[in-house]
């Protein structure tokens, strides 16, 4: 299952670079007023090269595990299986790396998301892949850069193309979130707090996200950390019948 899904993937990431007007036209027939926001050719172009890296790492590790069982390899198979483990090492790592240095870690991502709009984030006439997803984020979270509006002071692309601007109008409250109209018209140019959440970062506003939905987290992290341990117990269950059965035969 897992192989034919990477494949999947991988073909789409294919199909998106060698020939994006295919997928803008299809999209372009939905009526919908968010899918019309990945029409944008570089949007389409970045998405493309993430899911190539996504399904060709599928697919290898599927391919190794199934050409291991089919071929009855202990090779292949030990091989998934310590692929395997040494994912989900760095799963614990990471986790634990993070509960430890909480103030690096959060020190860190901080770092991280402000440099994503320091370097790629643009005006809305210009998206690309990281401006969607942080316009995305931004209004359905209700906020504003990863501290506040002053984050995108820090943005080339954003002071290039912004004009006359004070923030983008994804930070305003919105009348019409489809084409990213603000309630107030003089919302871009002149934030407050009534008409805005400009001083409202994401970072806190998902933190709390996160901390209100953490049962459902561990849920998930506890099922896909399960799904690894089947995964490599199965993988060297299979190694440990071949040799039992190679065995028999001499």
């Amino acid at each position: 299952m897992l192989k034919v899904l990477g494949t999947i993937v991988l073909g789409i990431g294919i199909w998106l670079a060698v020939d994006k007007a295919s997928l803008i036209a299809l999209l372009k027939m939905v009526e919908n007023e968010h899918i019309n926001q990945f029409t944008q050719p570089q949007v389409i172009e970045q998405l493309a090269y993430v899911l190539i890296a996504i399904g060709g790492i599928m697919f290898l590790m599927s391919f190794m595990g199934y050409c291991g069982a089919i071929r009855e390899s202990k090779c292949l198979l030990t091989t998934y299986g310590t692929f395997m483990i040494l994912l989900l090492i760095a799963e614990i790592v990471a986790g634990g790396l993070a509960a430890f240095y909480k103030d690096t870690a959060r020190n860190e991502t901080k770092t991280f998301l402000q440099s994503t709009i320091t370097k790629y984030y643009t005006s809305r006439e210009h998206t690309d892949a990281v401006t969607l997803m942080w316009n995305q984020m931004m209004s359905t979270f209700a906020c504003c850069g990863v501290n506040d509006y002053r984050d995108f002071d820090m943005s080339t692309a954003w002071a290039v193309n912004k004009g006359n601007r004070t923030i983008p109008e994804v930070c305003c409250v919105l009348k019409d979130v489809k084409n990213m109209v603000p309630r107030d018209e003089d919302c871009v140019t002149n934030p407050t707090e009534a008409n805005s959440f400009f001083k409202r970062g994401c970072y806190e506003v998902f933190t709390d996200w996160i901390v209100t939905n953490r049962e459902l987290l561990v849920a998930v992290l506890l099922s896909v950390g399960f799904v690894h341990l089947l995964a490599i117990f199965l993988a060297f269950c299979l190694c440990k019948s071949f040799a039992k059965y190679h065995g028999m035969r001499l």
